[in-house]
């Protein structure tokens, strides 16, 4: 991909209230990423992605935490299914998700509640190109780490996830 790709709109041609409501979903439910990275001067994909990645970077553990727990389950219920993003609906569709058969969907919905009681937030990797066995085979792999680990991977993949939805934009 073409991290130099340039940004249609760039900070410095739209208002604040307009930044938010182009990049402000870029890091699930997490406006206050959107808009540390609001006066960054960023024109590119790249910057953009490298601005927010610092944001976070630079936030209090209770702000990533709370960014970690604002991404949902993968494979979720349907009760949960309607808390969606459109993003993360787009994403969990392309890997696959939907399409579980009952038994994967059953090791989802077990693999959730044993991580979420091992760590206390959702199993997050991006699912950008991977298939769903390839996502089970990283959860079952994944749950056997320890907290700070698994904790310091989500934020990665949580900035991977970022990456892509930044490219993703017209």
């Amino acid at each position: 991909m073409d991290d130099d790709k340039e940004l249609s709109r760039k900070p410095a041609d739209v208002s604040l209230d307009e930044f938010l409501k182009i990049y402000g979903g870029i890091y699930e439910h997490s406006p206050w990423i959107a808009e540390g990275a609001f006066k960054s001067g960023a024109t590119t994909v790249r910057a953009m992605h490298d601005t927010m990645k610092k944001t976070v970077a630079a936030g209090t553990d209770e702000q990533k935490m709370a960014l970690v727990k604002a991404h949902p389950d993968l494979a979720c219920a349907p009760a949960e299914a309607a808390t969606l993003t459109a993003s993360s609906v787009s994403e969990q569709k392309g890997a696959g998700l939907k399409e579980c058969t009952p038994e994967e969907y059953a090791e989802f919905q077990q693999l959730n509640r044993d991580y979420k009681a091992k760590f206390g937030f959702p199993f997050i990797v991006a699912v950008k190109g991977l298939h769903r066995t390839d996502i089970l085979q990283l959860f079952r792999q994944r749950i056997k780490n320890d907290p700070a680990t698994e904790f310091a991977t989500a934020l990665q993949q949580i900035d991977r996830i970022a990456y892509f939805r930044l490219m993703g934009l017209p």
